[in-house]
């Protein structure tokens, strides 16, 4: 896919308000967040793939962990550029247009760690390739957080059944992927995903995102119901690695490290 014509283009001035500072959205990023400060320490240099408006790579970055953003779309980096300069942390916070399919060609290495947010990778044809790419960037021993869009989502089937839009609740289960201006979207399971990193990472844990929190289209629903969200939220923190829930969740989060 070309960088220039990268779809997400078109999302970059609405990106954090109808994601980053929604009610689902916020409490989704907030869960990542916890991840990621926990295995990305002040002075570490960590590739954020799929940085997209940079709230990322800003949160990490004011904890004094150095971020190189990589992302498809020239409008996600222009915003994410703009948000560091604004910040005062453009020394910390780097931002490039880079397709994650081109990964092999980023230079700067070895890094001594990576994450990727709400689904970059459910893009990619073949995530085996960009496991292998991702790797040689790394150091040995390296935490690596991915968080991917997950294939069985009651919560969507719920949802769009409601509405009766059977086509589009079950949407994650077509072969091949769904098509999504003009990309094929795919939706690998917990286990495909670990089967296809597996030659070059190592699971630590996966966990689930979002299987008793609802997905971020129903935001309108959930701004009415703050305390429920809190509740669902609390819960879903507490068994979010419970066997199994990942695989029914709206994304999972795999923590891996770079096998040496």
């Amino acid at each position: 896919m070309s960088a220039a014509l990268s779809p997400f283009d078109a999302l970059a001035a609405s990106y954090d308000d109808s994601f980053t500072r929604g009610a689902i959205g916020g409490r989704l990023r907030r869960a990542l967040w916890r991840s990621y400060d926990r295995l990305f320490t002040p002075g570490m240099r960590v590739l954020d793939l799929g940085s997209g408006t940079g709230a990322d790579a800003l949160h990490l970055a004011e904890r004094g962990v150095c971020v190189l953003g990589v992302d498809a779309a020239p409008a996600m980096v222009s915003a994410a550029e703009a948000k560091a300069r604004a910040a005062g942390l453009g020394n910390r916070a780097t931002f490039r247009v880079l397709p994650l399919e081109r990964l092999s060609t980023l230079d700067g290495a070895p890094f001594d760690g990576a994450y990727s947010s709400f689904g970059p990778l459910n893009c990619l044809e073949d995530l085996g390739a960009f496991g292998e790419a991702l790797a040689r960037l790394l150091v040995p021993g390296a935490p690596v957080v991915l968080c991917l869009m997950g294939r069985l989502v009651p919560w969507e089937w719920a949802f769009y059944l409601s509405r009766g839009e059977g086509m589009r609740a079950f949407r994650r289960l077509r072969r091949g992927g769904s098509e999504w201006r003009g990309i094929t979207v795919r939706y690998p399971t917990p286990a495909a995903a670990r089967r296809a990193l597996g030659p070059v990472f190592r699971v630590r844990r996966t966990w689930a995102l979002g299987a008793l929190l609802p997905p971020t289209y129903v935001e309108a629903w959930a701004a009415r119901h703050p305390r429920l969200l809190d509740g669902l939220d609390a819960i879903e923190r507490r068994i979010e690695a419970l066997p199994g829930l990942a695989s029914l969740a709206d994304h999972y989060v795999l923590e891996l490290v770079r096998a040496p």
